[in-house]
């Protein structure tokens, strides 16, 4: 197997997909193991394993191969990825924390329809629609909107405020407690 990996790597290095499809047949059980052990959801684990093979293949250049095997690179990645996974899902989960409980009065389907909100949010600005998804529906931080879109912190906060401020009045017409967290710095 060592000499498989060798060989098999060198011809991946020169964008030999095959080649580096048998690596990826070879080793995926290994690793998928490997993130059963830190993660707890099927599509997560799917998702971590498909996220190290594509990192395997974008940076191919420069991943060694110790005594003969990419298991070393593949494993620590592996569980690199899966505390990024974690890390995400920790965001995700204050997020939901933040949001004001759901008003059962309020959610008649006649006054708030999610569909609307959607074709609301398509009918805003470029601009206004990712730092609305990165912010409020990703649970990204200011910063980590700021260094995504290449633009200062700053810039992300009064778009922020100023998306949030237009998608409200596109909902004028409807209760202000759904769109209490849009409003008022979800």
């Amino acid at each position: 197997m060592s000499t498989d990996d060798a060989d098999d790597w060198g011809r991946a290095i020169a964008g030999d997909g095959e080649a580096f499809g048998r690596i990826f047949d070879r080793h995926r059980p290994r690793v998928q193991r490997h993130l059963w052990r830190l993660l707890t959801c099927t599509q997560d684990v799917e998702d971590a394993v498909a996220i190290v093979f594509l990192e395997a293949w974008r940076k191919r250049a420069t991943i060694p191969v110790v005594q003969g095997s990419l298991i070393p690179w593949l494993l620590l990645t592996a569980t690199n990825v899966a505390n990024n996974v974690r890390r995400s899902g920790r965001r995700y989960q204050a997020l939901l924390a933040q949001l004001p409980p759901p008003s059962h009065a309020n959610q008649d389907s006649d006054s708030f329809d999610e569909p609307d909100v959607v074709i609301a949010l398509r009918g805003l600005s470029l601009a206004d629609q990712q730092v609305l998804t990165l912010c409020v529906l990703e649970g990204w931080s200011e910063l980590e909107v700021a260094t995504a879109l290449r633009v200062r912190p700053g810039t992300v906060k009064s778009r922020l405020h100023r998306a949030k401020k237009r998608l409200a009045e596109r909902f004028g017409s409807l209760a202000s407690s759904p769109l209490e967290g849009i409003t008022h710095g979800l």
